[in-house]
C-alpha cells in the first residue's frame, strides 16, 4: 500500500534497481529551467492564464510550440492545427470518448504500450493486434486484417517504439496512410519519443499528413521536460480539432493546463527546451551504449536489436518465461517488465523490456550483473 505522503507514482525500494521503470530519472528533470521560466512568466503580472482557458489551448503557447516544431519537423506547423492536451494518456482517453463507442474495434501493434491497452479497455473497445517486425508495423499483416474488419482507429508508436525500440520507415508510413484513406479509419500516432533519437534521425512526424484527413499525431513534454507538467499537444486537421474543442468537457472546464502552458511557453521562447533536449540526447545516448555493452558481456544468450533512440531495450530470451524471470529478478533486487504486459493477445512470453531512463550508467551496469545472476540460478 502506498504511503499517504507519497508524491511520485514511482516508489522503488532502496537498493532495488528497477530496469523496467519507464520514467525519467529525477536528476534529469530540469528544475532550474522551470524555476526560471515560471519566474519570467509570473513577473509580467498577467493573470489571464489563471482564468479558464480558451478551449483549443493558449494561442500564444500554441504559436511558440508551432515555431519550435516547424524546424524540427521540417515542414510548417500552424498553431490552428494544434490542440493543447494534458499529455498523451488523457489525449487518448478524450479521443476514445469522442470517436468511439463501446464494442468498436481498434487496431494496435503487437507489442504495444501496455497502458494504452488499459485506456482502450476502459472504453469497452475491442482490440485487435497487428504483428510487427524490426521495421515496425507489418503492412502485409494490416492489409490482411482489414479484410476481416475496419477499425475506428489504429494506434501506432512510429518512432523508437515502446517497448520494441523499432522505428517505422517512411515507405511503411505512406502505405499506412493510403490504407487509412481507402478503408476510412483514423491513425493515432503516439510520437512521444520523436525528439529522442541518438544514432538515427526519426522519420518525419505523421503531422505532415494531417491534410489526408486520417491522421491525429499526439505528443507530450513528459519525456523532453517533465511528466509532472501533465502537458502535451495534439496535431490534426481542422475537422478533428473542431470536434474536440466543441466537446462538453472543454465547454465546461475550458482549455487544458493554461497555467502550465504559460510557463512552458517562456521555456520554449528562451531556448531552454532545445537545450534540455540536447542534454537528454547526450545523456541517454551514452546509457544506450552502456546497456548494450553490459548485455553483450553478461547476457550473450539473449537477443535484441540495439535501439537508435527512445528509452527501451526489447530483449528476447528463448525458452524462458519472462514472468518467471521477473520473480527471480525481484529476489536479486532488479526489475524488468515481462513481454506479456505489452501483448493484447497474452503472448510475447519470452520477451522482456529494459529501460535506460531511470538510472545512471553505473546502476545500469550493476542491474545487468544482477540479472545475469538470475539467469545463472535457473
Amino acid at each position: 500500500m502506498n504511503s499517504p505522503l507519497q508524491i511520485a507514482q514511482t516508489n522503488i525500494p532502496q537498493g532495488f534497481i528497477d530496469l523496467g521503470a519507464g520514467e525519467p530519472q529525477l536528476d534529469l528533470l530540469p528544475l532550474e529551467m522551470l524555476r526560471n521560466a515560471a519566474a519570467h512568466r509570473l513577473n509580467f503580472g498577467d493573470r489571464e492564464f489563471l482564468q479558464y482557458g480558451i478551449e483549443q489551448g493558449d494561442g500564444a503557447f500554441r504559436t511558440a510550440l508551432a515555431n519550435f516544431l516547424s524546424p524540427r519537423y521540417g515542414f510548417p506547423v500552424s498553431p490552428e492545427n494544434l490542440f493543447v492536451t494534458s499529455g498523451i494518456s488523457s489525449a487518448l482517453d478524450l479521443l476514445c470518448t469522442l470517436f468511439t463507442k463501446p464494442g468498436d474495434t481498434v487496431f494496435v501493434e503487437e507489442p504495444t504500450y501496455f497502458l494504452a491497452l488499459r485506456i482502450f479497455a476502459d472504453h469497452g473497445l475491442r482490440v485487435a493486434s497487428i504483428p510487427t517486425d524490426e521495421a515496425g508495423l507489418s503492412i502485409d499483416a494490416l492489409t490482411h486484417a482489414l479484410r476481416e474488419s475496419t477499425p475506428k482507429f489504429i494506434y501506432v508508436i512510429p518512432s523508437f517504439q515502446n517497448p520494441s525500440g523499432h522505428t517505422l520507415p517512411p515507405e511503411r508510413g505512406k502505405q499506412l496512410i493510403e490504407l487509412a484513406q481507402k478503408h476510412n479509419f483514423l491513425i493515432i500516432a503516439d510520437e512521444v519519443y520523436q525528439f529522442l533519437g541518438y544514432t538515427q534521425t526519426p522519420p518525419t512526424s505523421f503531422g505532415a499528413e494531417i491534410d489526408s484527413g486520417q491522421v491525429i499525431a499526439v505528443n507530450s513534454f513528459s519525456k523532453i521536460l517533465a511528466p509532472g507538467l501533465r502537458l502535451g499537444w495534439l496535431h490534426s486537421n481542422p475537422t478533428v480539432i473542431q470536434k474536440i474543442v466543441t466537446s462538453g468537457m472543454l465547454d465546461s472546464a475550458g482549455g487544458l493546463n493554461p497555467f502550465t502552458s504559460a510557463i512552458v511557453r517562456s521555456l520554449i521562447e528562451n531556448g531552454d527546451l532545445d537545450k534540455n533536449i540536447s542534454h537528454l540526447v547526450n545523456i541517454l545516448g551514452k546509457r544506450v551504449q552502456v546497456m548494450d555493452a553490459s548485455l553483450r558481456e553478461h547476457l550473450p544468450q539473449v537477443k535484441y536489436t540495439k535501439p537508435h533512440g527512445g528509452y527501451f531495450f526489447w530483449v528476447q530470451s528463448p525458452n524462458m518465461d519472462a514472468q518467471e524471470l521477473q520473480k527471480k529478478a525481484q529476489a536479486c533486487q532488479v526489475g524488468l517488465r515481462p513481454g506479456i504486459r505489452f501483448s493484447s493477445r497474452n503472448g510475447l512470453n519470452d520477451f522482456f523490456r529494459l529501460s535506460i531512463s531511470f538510472y545512471g550508467e553505473e546502476q545500469i551496469k550493476e542491474g545487468i550483473v544482477r540479472l545475469k545472476d538470475c539467469f545463472q540460478d535457473r
